[in-house]
């Protein structure tokens, strides 16, 4: 007995109508639990459930009242709700095979022009219909066939079945239209056009119906639209459309087209926003259609001269193959609408939509920021703002017209072996980065936390052939956070690859990598051949120059310089409140073009709230470092060399001819900055609400009372940052006559000089005396003469911004080579974090859970954070190999378990024989620049 066909699902039925437009979400919420569960150790007070989320762009946007224990489940609810919502019948029969979907396409096709009745429905066709049954002598209803694919999913989706390609050929489903209506009764069609209409008038009751529905155009309407020439070297430009009375709008387009008639202009699936009808209009290429379907000529579509003329970036954009010069349009029917619906289609449009399909394009976008705003390298889901990187990797497969993103996240056992291996073994130098995956290492965190999560990501190809994959070591408490963080890296390496399609594929494609991914060159290539072909450059050259086929930040070697800018047009008075690295910090800014030869400016971006965090790259380099040097309501000017310039033309709203001559040669980017508001980190939030005074003030305190102790003259702090030790140490009274700061940030640095400069400027005229101060920018890892032996150093929260093996480099090159007499390092104890997380008061959404698996970082810029026995382990081992004895202490807490929250090795160099010296005693090396000084300015007493 034949089985049954099983009914579609919800979300099948959403696909056959509205395909890859439907976009999910799945909302992550704790509910709470009616009983406990009385054999659990730990009391289960909420659990993890899931709210759907539908959004059909411009038509629908849905979500479930109620929750739900799986994904999908919540998934399917939403689908169903819009089903509900509007109305729509599943599809039953669904054609299965090509002769099949043959049949039904010739009955659609008759349909539309045998069915006495259809002129009277509301299917967006009738629109093309009222234009030529007003004509005189239009009875007959004759339209372009092309005008069928744009109005009828349907047939499209037939076309598919019939023949896969169609999907990406436009030219291939206009054949196939034109030979179905061959077979169509009650059709006809041109021999020498591409005409279709009935056979026999349509009634006049039909007639007068249609036209009721459908209005006339009754003044002429003139639209804009953007012109996408077919040679690369031309740059697109816009044109006017002009509709005129009785005339179908493809007319003035076959002739902006040099086409033969409007019969002969093809048309692209929308592109853009999906709730418009922006399409590409195109020339059909000079071929004979035959009516034997299996030797459709269209097949060899990449043979002979055919070529030569498909238009790359109409083909890259729209995911089809276009070809000729091509008109970027919005003007159409829909359902939703009685007349003709027009938007302009500007330069900015285009430039926009080409953004979109960037790795980083839709979260520009979507922060309406194009020039400030980049890509986040890292996720949190406190300052995260905007599509989750999740929908951001799903968005651009999507675009690229690949298939859909595959994850699979995996609950696997807290257990850490191998962070208890680096802390256990005596063979171990120093603990490796088994401390990157967020893992408690002994049984009574292990208690606490039992599972955590691994995420795992795929990219296949449109024909579903794998061609990236991700997997990490990484380990994560929340599902949704492994599943977001993985995400974001693979959206961090598209972004990369698309900002150096100017190397050479032998060294950009590599089957294997160290960082995770695997690469699958052969299938890559083939899926990415049009954008190559659109942004890939084919020799050599400056890849600097701006691109006018549509090549976004090329060049990112200047993007990583960490220049501090130079800060013009300061406003405002000094509140003291500053962003530091890890603060949301929200500023309104503006940005403007500057000509450099006649001073003009153009208006290019405004935004009166942006939010993002410092030190996640979210921003511009130059802008951040320009937020760093200003407090809380001051304002500033600066100057920054000009971004590409498509993305110049993406951000400006208004277009002047002065735009399209734009070099960096010409013109920079001024942008004026001012800070509206500051939230301290997380980091300091937690340590702020346990510990009175916070620890960074008592870190300070036990500075001093070491320098007082010793009797210390010169300090030298190693990574001191923005200069908050330093600063804090002229509130104390101390022995020291000079404190140095070393570090690799510009940026921080300025940040230190402006403070120490006010502070010191403040002492020198209360007539006291203050210390000489030097900042040097270097590396802590390059030994620079000027501050060999000093009586003290410092190096408090620092190594765990770096990775492991620079922590030990760091601690032999200071302990063998710098030698101060003291060194004091400081580092987070892993340990305490429990106790921090669940200080900090989250909100409802970060809720902490019991048994949520390991606790996260303090910080997320932290590369490692070490228990008590890693830090013993490491510090004792440096001590040893350089002549240094090592005591440990701390601040916050009692140092009872778990101990201190911030633990301290206190370093001091043992005596050594008179015939032993340092091989840096003798080293002249002064690598080090100079970045700020303060000369001894001490008041001699009268």
């Amino acid at each position: 007995m034949p089985t049954a066909t099983p009914a579609p699902t919800p979300k099948a039925v959403i696909y056959q109508r509205h395909g890859s437009k439907a976009v999910y979400r799945v909302e992550e919420v704790r509910e709470a639990v009616d009983g406990g569960c009385p054999g659990l150790a730990l009391p289960q007070s909420t659990r993890c459930v899931y709210r759907g989320h539908l959004d059909l762009a411009g038509v629908l946007s849905v979500a479930t009242p109620g929750t739900f224990v799986r994904k999908k489940d919540a998934e399917q609810a939403a689908a169903q709700m819009a089903i509900d919502k509007l109305g729509i019948q599943p599809t039953a029969n669904i054609p299965s095979t090509p002769e099949e979907a043959w049949q039904e396409l010739t009955g659609r096709i008759s349909y539309f022009f045998a069915d006495e009745n259809f002129p009277t429905s509301s299917h967006p066709l009738v629109g093309h219909l009222s234009v030529a049954l007003r004509r005189n002598g239009g009875l007959l209803g004759g339209i372009p066939i092309s005008a069928i694919v744009t109005c009828d999913v349907k047939v499209h989706t037939l076309c598919k079945i019939i023949d896969p390609k169609a999907e990406f050929d436009p030219l291939l489903v206009l054949s196939m239209i034109y030979n179905a209506a061959k077979q169509s009764p009650g059709v006809s069609v041109s021999n020498c056009n591409f005409w279709i209409e009935s056979q026999r008038p349509y009634s006049p009751e039909a007639v007068d119906l249609a036209l009721q529905r459908w209005s006339a155009i009754s003044d002429p309407i003139r639209v804009e639209a953007v012109l996408v020439p077919c040679v690369m070297e031309d740059e697109p430009k816009v044109v006017s459309l002009n509709v005129s009375e009785n005339e179908h709008y493809m007319v003035d387009i076959a002739s902006k087209l040099s086409a033969t008639d409007s019969s002969h202009v093809l048309v692209s699936r929308t592109v853009g926003k999906t709730s418009s009808e922006i399409r590409f209009y195109f020339p059909a290429p000079d071929v004979q259609f035959v009516s034997d379907l299996s030797s459709n000529v269209v097949g060899c579509r990449g043979d002979g001269n055919m070529n030569c003329v498909i238009n790359k970036r109409a083909s890259y954009i729209s995911g089809q193959t276009i070809y000729g010069d091509a008109i970027l349009a919005n003007v159409g029917y829909t359902r939703r609408d009685t007349e003709l619906q027009t938007e302009n289609v500007t330069l900015c449009t285009y430039y926009r939509i080409l953004l979109g399909k960037l790795p980083d394009g839709i979260y520009k976008i979507s922060k309406d920021s194009i020039l400030v705003a980049e890509l986040p390298c890292v996720y949190s889901r406190t300052s995260w703002k905007g599509p989750s990187p999740r929908d951001l990797l799903c968005s651009f497969c999507r675009l690229q017209r690949l298939s859909e993103a595959h994850f699979t996240v995996n609950r696997v056992s807290a257990s850490c072996n191998a962070l208890g291996s680096a802390v256990c073994s005596e063979e171990m130098g120093s603990p490796k980065t088994a401390a990157k995956n967020q893992c408690a290492n002994d049984g009574r965190i292990d208690k606490e936390n039992p599972d955590v999560f691994k995420c795992y990501v795929k990219i296949y190809s449109k024909k579903r052939e794998l061609l990236l994959e991700y997997s990490t070591d990484d380990k994560w408490s929340k599902e949704s956070d492994a599943l977001q963080n993985s995400a974001l890296k693979v959206l961090i390496w598209f972004n990369h690859y698309f900002k150096q399609l100017n190397t050479h594929v032998e060294k950009l494609y590599l089957p294997k990598s160290t960082d995770g991914f695997t690469v699958y060159p052969n299938v890559f290539l083939q899926e990415f051949t049009m954008c190559l072909s659109v942004y890939g450059k084919i020799s050599g050259g400056d890849s600097r120059t701006c691109n006018t086929a549509g090549l976004f930040s090329m060049d990112t070697s200047h993007q990583q310089l960490e220049n501090s800018a130079f800060l013009t047009d300061i406003d405002g008075q000094d509140s003291g409140v500053f962003p530091s690295h890890g603060s949301l910090t929200c500023i309104s800014y503006t940005v403007y073009l500057l000509m450099k030869d006649n001073r003009k400016k153009y208006l290019l971006e405004v935004n009166n709230e942006f939010e993002f965090e410092i030190g996640a790259g979210a921003v511009r380099n130059q802008l951040e470092s320009c937020v760093t040097q200003l407090s809380v309501d001051q304002s500033a000017c600066f100057v920054d060399e000009l971004s590409d310039r498509d993305l110049i033309l993406a951000a400006a709203s208004e277009l002047s001819p002065d735009l399209s001559k734009i070099s960096r040669d010409s013109c920079v980017l001024e942008f004026s900055v001012k800070v509206l508001q500051v939230t301290e980190p997380l980091e300091d939030i937690m340590e702020k609400a346990l510990f009175n005074p916070p620890l960074s003030k008592q870190r300070v305190e036990f500075a001093v009372r070491h320098i007082n102790q010793l009797h210390a003259t010169a300090l030298v702090d190693f990574g001191c940052g923005s200069g908050s030790l330093l600063d804090s140490l002229l509130e104390h009274p101390t022995t020291l006559e000079k404190i140095v700061g070393v570090d690799i940030s510009r940026k921080g640095l300025t940040r230190a000089a402006k403070s120490l400069h006010q502070k010191l400027s403040k002492k020198s005229l209360m007539q006291t005396s203050v210390p000489t101060a030097v900042l040097y920018h270097g590396s802590v890892t390059d030994f620079d003469s000027r501050i060999y032996r000093f009586d003290i150093g410092t190096c408090l929260e620092v190594i765990e911004h770096v990775e492991e093996d620079e922590a030990s480099l760091f601690g032999s090159v200071v302990l063998s080579s710098f030698c101060p007499a003291v060194l004091i390092v400081s580092t987070p104890n892993y340990e305490y974090n429990p106790i921090l997380q669940r200080s900090a008061m989250p909100s409802k959404e970060e809720e902490p859970e019991e048994n949520a698996g390991p606790c996260k970082f303090r910080n997320h810029d932290h590369k490692f954070e070490w228990t008590r026995a890693q830090f013993q382990h490491w510090a004792t081992g440096l001590a040893a190999s350089h002549s240094y004895s090592v005591e440990f202490s701390g601040v916050g807490g009692s140092g009872e378990e778990p101990g201190y929250a911030s633990q301290i090795a206190v370093f001091r160099r043992m005596t050594r024989d008179q015939d032993e010296s340092s091989p840096a005693e003798d080293d002249p090396r002064q690598p080090y620049e100079v970045l700020w000084e303060w000369a001894n300015a001490s008041i001699p007493s009268n």
